[in-house]
């Protein structure tokens, strides 16, 4: 069109074509350019599916692992490990994304595709000449450590297709291009291309990396669906070969999970009960003594045809109770006048009914509990009857010895037997009385005691402490002599009724 020579009106029309081809140009570089932006609108809404539908397949596997355990338990693990991999990668994206945005602003929200034709932030920040710069080179580096971390968390050769194809997705190693001339990975793939171009493929990356996860962790789960009934749902059901077993006999049978669907419908039920509720009901009467067998079937129709499910279970039946079980619960003999703690019960009869008898006898509260507060005589017998469930009684009866309580031991300030000190101590101290290693927690107050210094006349004192006579007396004793507290006499604290002997006498020397 410029050869030759042409006139102004040629000139013209030509110039109208040169500008029309460049229009055309244009409007294809805006086309080109609003495709990419799509594509980057495909990856990342993809990406964010990728990401809701990736956690839930993890919730659901750790689901797994804490109700199934076993391999789950590894499962989940592994899963766990590519998660955190991928995160770290992902997240690395997301700032060379930002990075390719610098100085784009979006206009209601959407970037502006057709205006974002520059290679400028990615050509400055990640080369330099034919090299890359520490920018570039740390890309690389994520790129490499990201296959690292993948490479350990998927040990297991079932994960390797998976880590095949991510390797070959992000194989940084040169690109020979059509011309056969090799190329450096970044400068192939992102070198001169406008940033929406880049924005897609780092979007693509993203999109890749959540693809990485989720078959990982589809893998992990193998072909169970999410939605398959929880294991929390079954029950561990011991089923012993009998019942009840003798003293040194060995005890067999198995454990076995099972659950039952309240909703199932049987055709029928053979055996020692009824069904309810998806399950058989035992209901039967134990008889003769010795090992007895029980057995049925479940029956079901499942495609058309009957089904019979046999089942069989044994137990023992035992004699009847006709023993009571009477014991003192602190000793082998109760002490007259105090309130001795008893268990009180019949074997495999309620505390409901059974009754117990005797004098000075009373419920305690709890199941069997009772105390008994003997009175005069040397034995009391404590009778027991009990109701069993078909409304026989069995009885029997136990004999204890009364005994009074012993004679407790003189105490100054609190401490029994030879003591020494100084005057002024014994002149302070509280005249007690105690029963050292007795089962019972009593505590005692001295009503009266005597007196007595070498050389003087004994003096009574009522009360707990010495008086003025006393302390009179004391102050004439010399050092090494010993002071006498005799013919203690004392009343259990909370039951003065109950008579004491007198205490032993305790001897102070002075110091």
């Amino acid at each position: 069109m410029a050869g030759g020579k042409l006139t102004p009106r040629q000139k013209m029309i030509n110039l109208m074509y040169l500008v029309f081809i460049a229009m055309l140009a244009m409007n294809m570089s805006k086309e080109v350019l609003s495709a990419f932006g799509l594509m980057n609108e495909r990856f990342e809404g993809a990406t964010s599916s990728a990401t809701a539908t990736n956690e839930s397949m993890l919730q659901a596997l750790d689901t797994k692992a804490s109700e199934s355990k076993g391999e789950f338990i590894a499962a989940a693990a592994t899963a766990h490990k590519v998660e955190a991999a991928s995160k770290k990668f992902y997240d690395f994206i997301a700032t060379l994304k930002s990075e390719v945005l610098v100085g784009v602003e979006a206009e209601d929200g959407k970037l502006p595709y057709e205006a974002m034709d520059k290679a400028d932030n990615l050509d400055h920040g990640w080369f330099t000449g034919d090299g890359y710069t520490n920018r570039g080179k740390e890309v690389i580096a994520a790129i490499d450590s990201y296959k690292a971390d993948m490479k350990a968390a998927l040990s297991d050769k079932k994960y390797a297709p998976i880590l095949n194809e991510l390797n070959s997705k992000f194989d940084t190693a040169e690109v020979t291009n059509k011309e056969g001339v090799k190329i450096k990975f970044l400068d192939y793939h992102f070198k001169g291309f406008p940033a929406i171009a880049s924005l897609a493929k780092l979007s693509a990356w993203q999109n890749d990396v959540k693809k990485a996860e989720s078959d990982v962790i589809a893998s992990a789960l193998g072909k169970a669906a999410v939605s398959e009934a929880s294991y929390s749902k079954f029950q561990a059901i011991v089923a012993l070969d009998k019942n009840v077993y003798f003293q040194g006999e060995p005890v067999t049978g198995k454990v076995v999970l099972g659950k039952y669907d309240p909703n199932a419908k049987f055709s029928g039920f053979q055996g020692p009960g009824r069904l309810e509720n998806g399950q058989a009901v035992i209901s039967t009467t134990a008889g003769a003594v010795g090992e007895q067998t029980l057995a049925g079937s479940f029956n079901f129709v499942e495609g058309g045809k009957p089904i019979k499910l046999p089942f069989t279970g044994k137990y023992v039946v035992v004699p009847r109770p006709n023993s009571a079980n009477i014991s003192a619960d602190k000793m082998n003999v109760v002490y007259r006048g105090l309130p001795n703690p008893m268990t009180i019960s019949f074997a495999g009869i309620g505390d409901n009914n059974v009754n117990a008898s005797a004098p000075g006898l009373s419920k305690a509260g709890g199941n069997g509990k009772y105390n008994l507060n003997p009175g005069s005589g040397t034995e009391v017998t404590v009778n027991v009857t009990g109701k069993m469930t078909d409304g026989k009684s069995v009885s029997d009866k136990k004999v204890f010895r009364i005994k009074n309580i012993p004679a407790p031991q003189g105490a100054i300030g609190g401490q029994g037997g030879n003591q020494k000190g100084a005057k002024s101590r014994l002149q302070a101290s509280q005249i007690s009385a105690i029963l050292p290693d007795f089962l019972y927690d009593l505590n005692f107050r001295v009503t009266q005691f005597v007196f007595k210094v070498p050389g003087q006349a004994s003096i009574v004192v009522n009360g707990d402490r010495l008086n003025s006579q006393c302390i009179a007396a004391l102050a004439r004793v010399s050092k090494g002599d010993q002071v006498t507290i005799s013919d203690i006499k004392s009343k259990v604290i909370g039951a003065e009724g109950i008579d004491v002997k007198t205490a032993a006498p305790a001897i102070y020397e002075i110091q």
